[in-house]
């Protein structure tokens, strides 16, 4: 094998991205499937988004940045939900004020950090600064996130495909879009140092309609999910080792929709 592909398995600091990107690329993509059959992909982005002025704000207080990520998602989440709740404003609208509003902090925040700080790791994810204490906070994340979806799996399923019926039979689709967004936001915070505040939506998103194209059930989708996060973060994170220029986060970005567009392009020839 190739020296230039060994070399990155030797290092420290790769070894903990690629265990933290296996860990919360795979509970990402998992989750991811439910936010596609859902079509939610314009929410969950929104949420991962929002995350910004959390990040700089744990950053500037010294305090860790999942905190603050995970802050800043959730009041997200909880300002679109009070303004859906007027009748004169649609969810979506709800959503793109949040999102206006927590990107509009984000970038006060980091003004007031002067020009010797650098955010470019919290914008677009730094393969360098993930450490053992956030290999432990994306091991925990994604636990609770692999945990929920297994104790929500059937209730999931039902209301993805057929809100009305799910309904029926007693089970609450507003709150189990409440428990999606949650977990969402939990996905976030797994995938922030890795990623970037900017660019966690991507192992939601891309993984996940990668595996709904290629898998003939759900927890089909997952596999092919959780496989397509895994190796095209993977080869992501060597193409950012190896040229310096790019970014840990576009590295995982590109690497993911790679597999995404040969299966657009299978799906299409089959």
């Amino acid at each position: 094998m190739p020296d230039f592909l060994v070399q990155p398995f030797t290092e420290d600091f790769f070894l903990r991205a690629l265990a933290a990107l296996a860990l919360g690329g795979s509970a990402s993509a998992c989750l991811g499937v439910y936010v596609v059959l859902r079509r939610m992909a314009f929410v969950s982005t929104a949420l991962t988004h929002s995350i910004l002025p959390g990040v700089v704000a744990a950053v500037l207080l010294g305090l860790p940045p999942y905190l603050g990520a995970l802050g800043a998602a959730l009041l997200t989440a909880a300002g679109a939900a009070w303004l859906a709740s007027r009748r004169d404003v649609s969810e979506d609208s709800a959503i793109g004020v949040m999102l206006s509003v927590m990107l509009a902090a984000g970038v006060a925040l980091m003004q007031q950090a002067k020009a010797w700080r650098d955010f470019g790791g919290l914008l677009f994810g730094s393969v360098v600064s993930v450490g053992p204490e956030d290999l432990a906070a994306v091991g925990l994340t994604s636990t609770l996130i692999l945990l929920a979806l297994r104790a929500l799996h059937k209730e999931l399923e039902l209301a993805s495909f057929d809100e009305e019926y799910a309904r029926l039979l007693g089970a609450r689709p507003a709150l189990l879009r409440t428990a999606l967004l949650t977990l969402v936001a939990l996905g976030a915070v797994a995938c922030v140092r890795l990623l970037g505040a900017l660019l966690t939506t991507a192992l939601l998103v891309l993984p996940a309609a990668t595996g709904v194209l290629l898998g003939r059930s759900v927890a089909g989708a997952m596999a092919w999910a959780a496989g397509c996060a895994v190796v095209g973060g993977t080869a992501g994170l060597l193409l950012s080792y190896h040229f310096e220029a790019v970014p840990s986060g576009a590295g995982i970005v590109l690497g993911c929709a790679l597999p995404y567009l040969f299966a657009r392009i299978s799906a299409r020839s089959r």
